[in-house]
């Protein structure tokens, strides 16, 4: 498939912070650019480590319910099909969906703000500032530099957000580079622009499903979200006897599509008003991919929905708020005794960041183990 004039075409790349030996002469297929990001990115132990990561419910409450990992591969999916219908650059969606989460820290967004706040004298902890670190530095897979030398595409989709005075770091050791749109204005690629709003479509269909799935939502409530009611009453109608996790999964599958519709249409008028010619002319530009008005205000009313009736169900709130009472206890005990951590760890100069760093790299069930050890 040819790539529209506005996607990012490999051949013009930004490059890699670390010059590679070129390894193409004599092979007869030679990978693109974003196509070895995205397998650096999956045989990566960062990567590995999602798949006992918390999305909402801890990994040990449930065998089915969603990680980081699975989430990653939804919003990859979703990534691609939109990515595909606007002649973007699928590879590069693939790899920015991948790689965005292998900063998170166990326990979820508890464990993040957790360790934010441990952290609050010492830089504090951003979890898409942690992933840009993992792939830039905490991966250790080669001979000649630290991290998987990305390239610049894939590491500018990584950072997600950035609050300015780490965006001023970055500035200062790579100038114009993937931070200084926090500092002047402007905007991503638009892979990068379509993996952060399927980020946000994927966490609201998966996060309705694992929450009925937990007895936590029912029917009932969600039908008070207009979205929701809305194709509950369409699915009903169309297959009368249809009942329990048929009916959902048709509702949300229903859902999503019209989700991905809905961007595909809402950027399409956004690209014809602008007519970006340029990866740099997108930059430049407001962000254009984006939800119709309509479906802005239905999908915020569903996540508004979701925190209140979800995100903070006391059930929720009991296994995060024990998630967050673990990151505090190991991090003062590292702090304490840093010959508790490897040696690579409990050597470094910056002791707090290198816990922050060891802290971030838990799985749930290792740091769960870690915090029985160390309070036995």
């Amino acid at each position: 498939m040819s790539l529209a004039p506005y996607a990012c075409d490999p051949a013009r790349s930004r490059g890699r912070q670390h010059a590679e030996p070129d390894h193409t002469e004599g092979v007869s297929f030679v990978r693109q650019v974003h196509q070895r990001d995205r397998d650096r990115i999956v045989h990566s132990t960062a990567f590995r480590r999602l798949v006992y990561k918390t999305q909402v419910f801890l990994n040990h409450e449930g065998d089915l319910f969603r990680t980081r990992l699975t989430h990653s591969l939804e919003v990859a999916q979703l990534g691609r099909s939109i990515g595909r219908a606007l002649g973007l650059n699928e590879d590069l969606i693939e790899a920015i969906a991948l790689a965005h989460d292998l900063g998170h820290t166990p326990f979820g967004h508890a464990g993040q703000d957790a360790l934010n706040e441990c952290m609050a004298e010492h830089g504090g902890f951003e979890h898409n500032l942690q992933s840009l670190r993992v792939v830039d530095t905490l991966e250790e897979r080669y001979p000649a530099f630290d991290g998987l030398n990305l390239s610049f595409e894939t590491r500018e989709g990584i950072l997600k957000h950035c609050a300015r005075r780490h965006a001023q770091e970055i500035e200062a050791r790579e100038p114009g580079g993937i931070a200084s749109r926090f500092l002047y204005g402007g905007q991503p690629s638009l892979e990068a622009q379509l993996c952060n709003l399927a980020d946000g479509i994927a966490y609201n269909a998966h996060d309705i499903d694992d929450g009925v799935r937990s007895g936590l939502i029912t029917f009932e409530q969600l039908r008070e979200v207009p979205l929701f009611a809305r194709y509950h009453d369409k699915v009903c109608a169309a297959h009368p006897s249809l009942q329990g996790r048929r009916l959902l999964y048709e509702i949300i599958r229903q859902l999503l599509s019209d989700q991905v519709y809905d961007v595909i249409d809402a950027t399409r008028a956004a690209l014809s008003t602008h007519r970006p010619q340029s990866v740099d002319a997108v930059r430049a530009l407001p962000a254009l991919v984006n939800f119709s008005p309509d479906g802005q205000a239905q999908t915020t009313q569903l996540k508004q929905f979701l925190f209140h009736n979800l995100y903070r169900h006391p059930q929720v709130m009991a296994s995060t708020d024990w998630g967050r009472h673990v990151v505090q206890t190991l991090f003062a005990v590292y702090i304490d005794k840093p010959t508790e951590m490897p040696p690579a760890y409990a050597r470094r100069e910056d002791l707090p960041r290198a816990v922050a760093d060891y802290l971030a790299g838990m799985t749930d069930r290792f740091a769960s183990r870690e915090y029985q050890r160390l309070r036995a």
